[in-house]
């Protein structure tokens, strides 16, 4: 039996979700990022009972199939940015449908419906997420970074990200290090 979860985007929230299944007695199978395979079926009881559970850690067991659809496709998303040494060669929404077993423009018009964004602007967001956290880490140059998130510049890159973030990269490291010395001289 599978359960969806929602708000499930970490390791931790899945170290979180295996303590809760153990509390309860359940036995996985599978246990990822916004899903849980589970051995047998469970009842009513044990269903509320995990959901209160997942509840007081910020997680959310979902029941409705809309629900379920969005998270699977957050999940694929998640996992293809953040989760990956590489993001996939071939087009996203090949990827997406391919990985969900679903018609690219069904996901597409079931997502935006529900979350009031496309598919493309919540991989930018997320991807714009990722170029942020490559820049903390001060590894990979601007260049490079672009490379890795397969953007066509890292002046494509740049501009989407001061887009979506009001500042530019640049800028957003300096003020991460500005931060960072103010907090070291305290």
């Amino acid at each position: 039996m599978e359960l969806y979860i929602k708000y499930m985007v970490s390791l931790r929230c899945k170290m979180m979700v295996k303590k809760e299944l153990k509390k309860l007695g359940l036995k996985y199978v599978v246990v990822e990022l916004g899903m849980v395979e589970i051995l047998e079926d469970i009842t009513t009881e044990l269903r509320e009972q995990l959901k209160k559970n997942l509840l007081k850690s910020g997680l959310e067991l979902l029941d409705d199939k809309k629900s379920i659809l969005i998270e699977r496709i957050k999940n694929v998303i998640f996992e293809m940015i953040h989760y990956t040494d590489e993001l996939p060669k071939e087009n996203y929404s090949d990827f997406i449908s391919d990985k969900l077993g679903y018609d690219y423009t069904y996901l597409a018009n079931t997502f935006s419906e529900v979350k009031g964004i496309t598919i493309q602007q919540f991989i930018i967001i997320n991807k714009i997420e990722k170029v942020k956290e490559l820049l903390l880490y001060d590894e990979l140059n601007l260049k490079e970074i672009s490379y890795k998130l397969h953007y066509s510049s890292a002046a494509h890159l740049s501009n989407q990200f001061k887009k979506v973030t009001g500042l530019s990269p640049s800028f957003y490291k300096q003020l991460k290090k500005k931060r960072q010395n103010n907090l070291e001289n305290m």
